[in-house]
């Protein structure tokens, strides 16, 4: 794959007129892409549960948490049932794949249980699930207009309240989606 086409650290900004419900009016951060495929957490998808809800599942104190903890997002339709931690770099843990200098994420038990006892990364973001896509299919999903790319945005993924995610990253590029048509057009 070629550099340019490399969309590891982008965020892919739904189109209006993408009607698939797991994708309509997201923001999705991408993890990791390559010839193989591409990998994602849907950033805008709250769920309706707490870190709380899943420590207690997996038996770890949360005696500590405020509220029942930070919000869970739906990540993503594929694999539902597994946790991932996009959260900001500086210490690893189990299983930590390093996406940039300043962002990482992690997939193994220890972080939540760091977070839950307020040991965890300065910034963090908890979902359920991922989005995926196989060699070629993202970039044929660009092709036919279904997304929106660019450079992702810490402030995005972290700060942002998830309601205004969407919009926020398709102004990154210059875009205002209230201005897009949902009907997609070819010259």
């Amino acid at each position: 794959m070629e550099s340019e086409t490399n969309l590891t650290n982008h965020f892919l900004i739904a189109m209006p007129g993408l009607q698939d419900t797991n994708f309509f009016h997201t923001v999705t951060y991408i993890c990791e892409h390559n010839e193989a495929g591409a990998m994602g957490i849907v950033l805008n998808r709250p769920a309706d549960l707490h870190l709380g809800d899943i420590l207690a599942q997996l038996d770890i104190d949360t005696s500590e948490l405020e509220n029942g903890g930070p919000r869970v997002y739906v990540g993503g339709p594929v694999q539902t049932e597994r946790g991932f931690v996009v959260h900001s770099a500086g210490k690893e843990w189990a299983s930590t794949l390093q996406i940039t200098p300043r962002i990482s994420v992690t997939t193994s038990r220890d972080v939540l249980d760091a977070i839950a006892h307020g040991k965890g990364p300065e910034q963090s973001f908890i979902a359920l699930g991922y989005a995926g896509w196989t060699g070629g299919q993202l970039e044929d999903e660009l092709s036919a207009n279904a997304w929106l790319s660019g450079p992702a945005s810490e402030q995005i993924i972290f700060e942002l309240p998830a309601e205004r995610r969407w919009e926020a990253a398709a102004k990154l590029l210059g875009v205002d989606l209230n201005l897009l048509s949902s009907e997609a057009g070819h010259a």
